[in-house]
């Protein structure tokens, strides 16, 4: 089993809108991420991702199929040495460690190409394997910041994990 991270290519469209059209996926993404995700989404997608400049945002890929994404989001202004770090993956194959090492290597990927300092990742309390995943990946609990997010009329709590580059 050989996990990867690469660039969102047309052949991932079907793989794309299979994995991604699920609740289960989107109960634990902010509401921008579309829901049902239809082929028109992963069209559109997968066009954005062709002219992105720089890339940010990469799939998950397992022996070939795109099974997830995974991105960052460049910050400015004064926050310009900070990105953060935002990632799904497919359901079936959730608790497997894929996401751990899709971490892994996109905290490589970001430190390698970018000057950033802080990547932070912000998980919905409910997404406990989230937490763990990042853990493992040396992310340290900076902060809660109690009732922060409002998903599917539940209030609750946003965990901020962070990991800083290694001086």
């Amino acid at each position: 089993m050989a996990v990867t991270i690469r660039q969102w290519n047309e052949n991932d469209l079907s793989n794309l809108v299979l994995y991604a059209n699920n609740i289960n996926v989107w109960n634990n993404l902010r509401n921008y991420f579309p829901s049902p995700y239809t082929d028109e989404d992963g069209i559109n997608w997968l066009a954005k991702m062709k002219e992105a400049s720089p890339i940010v945002n990469l799939t998950i890929d397992l022996d070939g199929a795109a099974i997830g994404g995974i991105g960052l989001i460049l910050n400015s202004d004064v926050y310009a040495k900070s990105a953060e770090l935002s990632y799904w993956l497919a359901e079936p194959y959730w608790n497997q460690g894929i996401a751990t090492e899709a971490i892994r290597q996109m905290v490589e990927y970001c430190f390698y190409y970018f000057d950033i300092v802080r990547i932070y990742a912000e998980v919905f309390e409910i997404n406990k394997a989230s937490m763990r995943a990042l853990e493992k990946n040396g992310f340290y609990l900076e902060g809660v910041r109690r009732k922060a997010v409002l998903k599917n009329e539940v209030l609750m709590d946003d965990y901020i994990w962070v990991k800083l580059r290694a001086w």
